[in-house]
């Protein structure tokens, strides 16, 4: 696995969610729903390799914390 390369796509893909939250909102199903496809995309493209999935599952329960967080404050 080219790991460059991943890693390159997690940034895109952590700017795409920056992008998505502001497009949708957090608390909208259709933010969640890209989250959750492009997840899927990512990890299909490197063939589901182990560390994709754990890398993106992190990054999904990021995204929940800092909902959650964001809730709290609200």
């Amino acid at each position: 696995m080219d790991y460059k390369a991943f890693y390159d796509d997690v940034v895109g893909w952590i700017n795409q969610a920056n992008q998505a939250a502001a497009k949708y909102g957090m608390h909208d199903e259709q933010f969640w729903a890209w989250v959750v496809d492009s997840s899927d995309k990512l990890c299909r493209k490197y063939q589901n390799h182990q560390l994709t999935i754990k890398q993106m599952l992190m990054l999904v329960r990021w995204l929940e914390e800092v909902y959650e967080s964001m809730r709290e404050r609200s």
